[in-house]
């Protein structure tokens, strides 16, 4: 376990460290675009409101012909804009341009590329493409899949090393709080040991999260989900009885059809009516996809965990043809909708984003103290050393069944999560060449402590058996002595 900690954590460490960072930069996003669109989001209030088919045809005016109507989101309070999102050639996949209509007067407040069906601004999605691939596209979402993949294990191998040291120490209050008396490397650690067992739920619960959105363990999860019907339900738009499927993060990368842009605008308040009468909450309502399917209304606030009802309404009856109220979904399927909404920082609002915040602050200092404890522990006798040398290996004292059971579970842990079994892989490869670099003088058994600047790597002997190690190298000196002579 301490091999493994300090491996990943010295190896992963960038990775996680810059997926914090850009984390908790997601987490203020909120705010941000307040601050930065508060023209194109919000209008004078006003007493009166246009109709939708009027708002549309403001913003068919503006955008011109060559636009197709994709969706449009009612002004959800008196103050707010309306946003009517369009397809439009030349936009990236997932983008829609999106003009935000003042409904008391038919205004144009703003006119933004937003990104997927959760219509993210611009700072959002430049904000969510750092996070997600560093702006790199599918190739940069290698770095957040290895720091999602490896925060879990890295947590996990931490929390065991924490019970054992607290099980042995003496003063167990050091290992919850900090201990403002030490000094230098012991400083860092109990700064190190304390963060880490108060923010571990956490750091547990964003990296299984973080998994889902990932290229190759997302994938695995995917097809786990399906083979055990847990998937997430969406209404049926088919009027001839077809099936439909959906995606919970569909919201967040946007992996939808768009529709036609051939709908009457009318027909919007039509729906928005219906849906006001369904007791929906702040809605989007989308056209057809395709001749001889339903129009779709479905809730986009997802601040409370029973909200996420949708609608599908045949456009020519007017009825409801199907619905998917979020009370009656599986509760698979509402866990892995709170996970999104908690991951991302909408569910419950400002406590979530503050709490992301600080986990996402303190995973970053976590892996800064890392590097900290790596730099002190640096060998006080051999200058040419920067830093600590890893863990001594204890492969030859460990039972052959232990080393079995290890190594099972990394080959099953490899398979579920990919990169971590390669990186795994490499972490053992770079072990084997650095200790075959070291000289027989630099050496050592894995009991013997590492002379470095703070604690040493092993707990202090106990006085009895200090006095019998001392008995027994000075020994050991007059020998060669003698033998020198």
């Amino acid at each position: 376990m301490l091999r493994l900690h300090f491996y990943a954590g010295i190896l992963v460490g960038p990775f996680i460290l810059i997926t914090a960072l850009s984390g908790a930069l997601y987490a203020l996003t909120p705010q941000l675009e307040q601050a930065v669109y508060a023209h194109e989001l919000h209008a004078p209030k006003s007493d009166t409101t246009l109709t939708l088919a009027a708002q549309i045809e403001a913003a068919d005016a503006y955008l011109g012909d060559d636009a197709a109507l994709f969706a449009v989101r009612p002004a959800p309070e008196n103050g707010d804009t309306t946003r009517i999102m369009y397809a439009e050639d030349g936009l990236g996949s997932s983008e829609s341009r999106a003009a935000f209509i003042d409904p008391g007067t038919g205004e144009i407040r703003g006119d933004l590329v937003v990104y997927g069906t959760s219509g993210s601004t611009p700072l959002r999605t430049w904000i969510s493409n750092l996070h997600r691939s560093l702006h790199l596209g599918d190739p940069g979402r290698v770095y957040s899949e290895l720091a999602a993949s490896w925060l879990g294990i890295v947590a996990v191998a931490g929390l065991a090393l924490w019970v054992i040291r607290i099980r042995r120490a003496r003063a167990k209050k050091d290992y919850l709080r900090p201990n403002r008396a030490h000094k230098g490397y012991r400083r860092l650690f109990g700064w190190h040991t304390s963060v880490g067992i108060w923010m571990l739920l956490g750091a547990l619960f964003l990296s299984v999260t973080g998994i889902t959105w990932s290229q190759y363990a997302g994938t695995n999860v995917s097809t786990l989900r399906a083979a055990l019907d847990w998937g997430t339900p969406s209404v049926n738009t088919a009027l001839d009885g077809r099936a439909a499927g959906a995606d919970e993060h569909a919201h967040h990368h946007g992996a939808e059809s768009a529709p036609t842009g051939a709908a009457n605008p009318a027909t919007f308040d039509a729906n928005l009516a219906i849906a006001q009468r369904e007791n929906t909450g702040q809605v989007e309502i989308r056209p057809p996809t395709e001749p001889g399917t339903a129009w779709t209304v479905r809730e986009i606030k997802t601040s409370f965990p029973t909200e996420g009802d949708s609608l599908a309404i045949d456009g020519t009856t007017m009825q409801v043809v199907d619905r998917i109220d979020f009370a009656d979904m599986s509760l698979p399927a509402k866990l892995a909708s709170w996970g999104v909404n908690l991951h991302m920082g909408v569910m419950f609002g400002l406590a979530n984003q503050i709490i992301l915040f600080i986990i996402a602050i303190a995973l970053a200092g976590m892996v800064v103290l890392g590097y900290l404890m790596w730099w002190k522990r640096r060998p006080l006798r051999d200058t040419s050393r920067v830093v600590g040398r890893a863990p001594a290996p204890v492969l030859r004292e460990a039972p052959w069944w232990g080393i079995a059971a290890v190594a099972a579970a990394s080959v099953l842990v490899g398979l579920w999560l990919p990169l971590v079994g390669w990186t795994l892989l490499g972490f053992v490869v770079v072990d084997i060449v650095l200790r075959r670099r070291r000289t027989p003088r630099t050496r050592r058994t894995p009991h013997d402590p590492v002379p470095s600047r703070g604690e040493p790597a092993c707990p202090p002997p106990e006085p009895r058996q200090a006095q019998a190690l001392g008995a027994v190298r000075s020994a050991r000196t007059t020998t060669s002595r003698s033998t020198m002579r």
